[in-house]
């Protein structure tokens, strides 16, 4: 007996000592409701004013470092004779770099020379002959003229007796001869003032032979001055040792490469849709993976007109019936403007860049 009620009063004794524990529990939990809720509300702003002003910069990593480039060539065929430079071997503008066998373009200038020459020779030599052909002309034309007055006298006197009907026939024979070679000479004069444009007094520079000769020599000039390749702007040299002195080298072939040094920009491409703001002008910071921690400053310099796929190979048919949405790439050229100078830039070098569009989001953008 006396043993439950000392369990009883155990229990009466830790009932009071149970309902103070839970007490401050359920004081807590208001405030535990309002810290949820806080930081639910907290995300949201954050997510919102990241919203706003996150609208402003457009961020690619799909750039790279481009440059002027061009495969050298000729319009002229011969044996590369001397190779200037080496592989990867700064030049300037101008620079010979290699130059083709001189023999065979010498040749073609010295007959070009001697044509255009024998042309000069040959108006002068028509000219001469010309007044030659006048002179005889007149000759013949005084023998013409007394020709018919030997006729007029033998047919006055032919009736009468006093010349025989064989005279006669012959001074009109005779007439009739010399008026036919008189048009022959008449008509050798006439091809000569063809020669001569139809002035006798012509300077021979302006003759057909003489500007076809002329002519002539310039291509060969321009032939031979082309056997020469000259750096088209400055930069470096690559892929030399593939040119060897003595191989063949037909026109339009490629022998190396010339990279430029000074026109020197960035190609990006970014997803269609980065470019609703995207403006010519704007500034771009420009990182480049070769060089942590090193910037560079540029601006938009264009925007291409179509997407990268336009000019592949195999663009993409969409009225094809498994046709699927694919966000196109739209080129940016980037022009740089400043950056460390003792960090060259080479071409294909991977970049990334961020482009301040100055454009502001709105609460009332969302609505």
């Amino acid at each position: 007996m006396s043993q439950s009620n000392t369990l009883a009063r155990e229990q009466a004794g830790q009932r009071p000592a149970a309902s103070t524990a839970a007490a401050p529990a359920r004081r807590k939990s208001p405030l535990r409701a309002v810290l949820m809720l806080g930081g639910v509300v907290l995300v949201a702003l954050a997510c919102l004013l990241y919203w706003l002003f996150g609208g402003r910069y457009v961020y690619t990593d799909d750039s790279y470092v481009d440059a002027a480039k061009v495969s050298l060539s000729t319009d002229v065929s011969g044996l590369v004779g001397t190779v200037y430079v080496q592989d990867n071997q700064h030049v300037t503008a101008g620079q010979p770099l290699f130059a083709l066998g001189q023999h065979g373009f010498a040749i073609a200038v010295d007959s070009a020379r001697a044509k255009l020459a024998q042309a000069v020779q040959d108006i002068d030599a028509a000219k001469h002959g010309y007044k030659m052909a006048q002179a005889q002309i007149a000759e013949q034309q005084a023998l013409v003229e007394k020709d018919k007055a030997d006729l007029a006298r033998y047919a006055a006197v032919v009736n009468t007796g006093g010349a025989t009907r064989a005279q006669y026939d012959d001074a009109r024979f005779a007439l009739q001869g010399d008026q036919a070679k008189l048009q022959q000479m008449q008509a050798a004069a006439g091809q000569q003032l063809v020669k001569l444009n139809g002035n006798p007094d012509i300077d021979p520079a302006q003759t057909p032979e003489y500007l076809n000769a002329l002519a002539a020599l310039n291509q060969a000039l321009l032939n031979q001055r082309h056997s020469v390749v000259r750096a088209p702007f400055s930069g470096t040299v690559t892929e030399v040792e593939q040119l060897q002195p003595g191989m063949m080298l037909a026109a339009g072939t490629a022998a190396f490469g010339l990279v430029s040094d000074t026109d020197v920009y960035v190609t990006a491409q970014p997803k269609e849709d980065q470019l609703t703001w995207v403006r010519p002008g704007q500034s771009v910071n420009i990182s480049v993976d070769a060089y942590p921690g090193q910037n560079w400053k540029g601006e938009v310099e264009s925007i291409a007109p179509v997407s990268g796929s336009e000019f592949s190979v195999l663009p993409a048919q969409n009225s094809s019936g498994n046709w699927v949405k694919v966000v196109q790439r739209i080129p940016l050229r980037i022009k740089i403007i400043s950056g460390p100078k003792d960090l060259p830039l080479r071409a294909g070098m991977s970049t990334e860049i961020s482009i301040d569009t100055h454009h502001k989001r709105h609460l009332s953008d969302l609505f």
